[in-house]
């Protein structure tokens, strides 16, 4: 897929998306837009993604993303959802992530749209034990239900589970969770070479 085939490009989701504590501009979604930009100098980048956001607060990012008519965007949440609840409503995830994939498929200029799952061992988060046990368990259900809705609607993912890189803390600020501008410039490496792989920009969520 030619990055010269891309108009604009909007970013959902939470401090993953929005670089926490970053630098500005050093940012995955960033850098994969300067990246798509030296193809297609006009592309329209808007990031959209708020720190802290929970699922449902990403969904209230979809209406102003689709008003800049996007080719591309980026989707990816749900890790709030975890980690701000003792008991976190993974089946209430999978529902806000379904209807946004609903919306964006029957937008008028339907985006492609990518997405990623979540890392479910956390290492260098300075959790307890119980915590750990607590959280793993969380993102792994996330990530299934992430998983078989990506499939489900045709919607390239990110596989970030397993990934070597969540072991190297060059990849991770000081408190563990959010990534670095190292972090941050490999995830944008790996989303450039996710979009490479599709075989066109546009066509609705759902089709192949």
């Amino acid at each position: 897929m030619a990055g010269a085939d891309l108009i604009s490009f909007a970013a959902l989701g939470d401090s993953f998306t929005a670089g926490a504590g970053c630098p500005p501009g050093t940012c995955w979604t960033d850098r994969l837009a300067h990246s798509l930009r030296a193809r297609r100098p006009g592309l329209l980048y808007r990031n959209f993604a708020r720190d802290g956001a929970t699922s449902a607060e990403v969904v209230g990012q979809l209406g102003p993303a689709l008003q800049l008519e996007p080719d591309l965007v980026t989707l990816i949440c749900g890790v709030n959802d975890v980690l701000l609840s003792v008991r976190p409503d993974i089946d209430g995830y999978a529902l806000r992530l379904e209807a946004m994939f609903d919306q964006l498929g029957a937008a008028s200029r339907a985006p492609l749209v990518l997405t990623a799952t979540a890392p479910e061992n956390m290492r260098f988060l300075p959790l307890g034990p119980r915590s750990q046990r607590r959280v793993r368990a969380g993102l792994r259900r996330l990530n299934e239900e992430t998983r078989r809705l990506a499939d489900a609607y045709n919607v390239p993912y990110l596989e970030v589970v397993g990934n070597p890189g969540l072991d190297d803390p060059a990849n991770f600020q000081a408190d563990g969770l959010h990534p670095s501008p190292i972090g941050h410039a490999h995830a944008a490496a790996a989303f450039e070479l996710l979009l490479s792989e599709q075989p066109r920009v546009t066509g609705k969520v759902g089709q192949s």
